[in-house]
């Protein structure tokens, strides 16, 4: 199967503020992921880079280390965003977000593994996304957070 893995899954692998869920990210990157065709995108590189620190160095190295395929950004994505963004499914603010669900969904990956609850991981996101998909010719696409996916 095919997970995008957002942003915030491999931050969560660096986490201090949640044990519970870097645990459950090491896990999802030590058992399960190499069940799985693992993604990530442009933008997942470009909001790495904008970490602050030496987490910033950790991430990267984690990024090279794990051997992710890298899904360019596209004007096809960032269109298909725009209407998330207009149905209301994600705020104006936080485009990334929804931009990180059409690359996804643009690259026929069947999953999107995020710990973004407020915006992602989030059932009127899920029904919104995959109704416009639907509309646009797009497939449905799973978005859970890595515990589902290890589940």
């Amino acid at each position: 199967m095919k997970l995008y893995i957002e942003s915030s899954v491999i931050n969560f692998a660096f986490a201090a503020d949640d044990l519970n869920r870097v645990q459950i990210t090491q896990k999802f990157f030590e058992v399960d992921i190499k069940k799985h065709e693992p993604f990530i995108s442009e933008l997942v590189l470009e909001e790495i880079e904008k970490t602050p620190g030496p987490k910033r160095e950790k991430m990267s190295n984690f990024v090279l280390s794990h051997g992710f395929r890298v899904l360019p950004n596209s004007e096809e994505a960032e269109k298909l965003a725009s209407k998330y963004v207009k149905a209301g499914l994600i705020p104006e603010k936080y485009l990334n977000d929804a931009i990180h669900i059409a690359l996804a969904s643009v690259n026929k990956i069947e999953v999107l593994v995020s710990w973004n609850m407020e915006h992602i991981v989030k059932l009127k996101t899920i029904v919104g996304v995959n109704k416009i998909n639907k509309e646009e010719g797009y497939a449905n696409i799973l978005i859970n957070t890595p515990e589902e996916v290890l589940e």
